[in-house]
């Protein structure tokens, strides 16, 4: 549910426009103005407080919620609600959101939303982060791609996620390479180019150990 349905384009390609395509992921987009107060589109308003900046209305956002509830019938969606206010989204909550069989993202913008809303119909708050962009509609794009690329038969090889950083917890992934050998004076590891399974396993999990040290202390 969101003010700009035609960013979400950007999904028809890469692995969520292959969930797409193979009948794994279904996304439907509703505009939120269609829900609108009044014939000029409005969904907004000033906040009460006196406070800078426009917040989303209760009632266009309660009408779309109840048109897509139409639709879906008795297979309720889990509601989120994408805010610089919420939870972090991480990958374990990706695989969790993956296994759901319904979800509605409802994309925040301006100052926010009308909290009597949050507090009766949204289930959970994501952020992707700790700042603030213009709306909620690319952090609920990059919720979407974490979660079709989870989802069965997407991948072409199901082991690539599986070697991707945080598929273990609070863990990332270790350092990649390929050819050549040799590139600018620096070459790979020896131990990736041994053939020794258990060489590799090793350096993978000291690197992997390293890499997560470094960056996520």
């Amino acid at each position: 549910l969101t003010l700009f349905p035609e960013m979400f384009a950007a999904l028809d390609s890469t692995i969520p426009g292959r969930a797409r395509k193979s009948g794994a992921l279904e996304l439907k987009c509703h505009y939120l103005r269609e829900f609108a107060i009044n014939k000029y589109g409005q969904v907004d308003d000033e906040p009460f407080g006196g406070e800078a900046g426009m917040v989303l209305r209760p009632e266009p956002l309660k009408k779309g919620l109840d048109h897509i509830l139409g639709e879906l019938g008795s297979a309720r969606p889990r509601g989120l609600l994408m805010s610089a206010a919420g939870g972090i989204f991480n990958q374990e909550r990706a695989k969790e959101l993956a296994k759901m069989e319904n979800i509605l993202i409802i994309c925040g913008h301006y100052k926010g939303v009308d909290q009597r809303f949050v507090d009766a119909h949204v289930d959970e708050e994501l952020s992707i982060g700790e700042y603030v962009v213009s709306g909620g509609e690319i952090p609920a794009m990059t919720v979407i791609d974490a979660i079709a690329r989870l989802l069965p038969g997407v991948l072409g090889d199901v082991a690539s996620a599986e070697t991707d950083s945080f598929f273990l917890p609070h863990r990332l992934g270790w350092p990649v390479y390929t050819r050549p050998q040799e590139f600018e004076g620096r070459t790979v590891p020896e131990e990736l180019v041994s053939g020794h399974h258990e060489k590799i396993r090793k350096w993978r999990i000291k690197a992997s150990l390293e890499l997560t040290r470094k960056n996520r202390p």
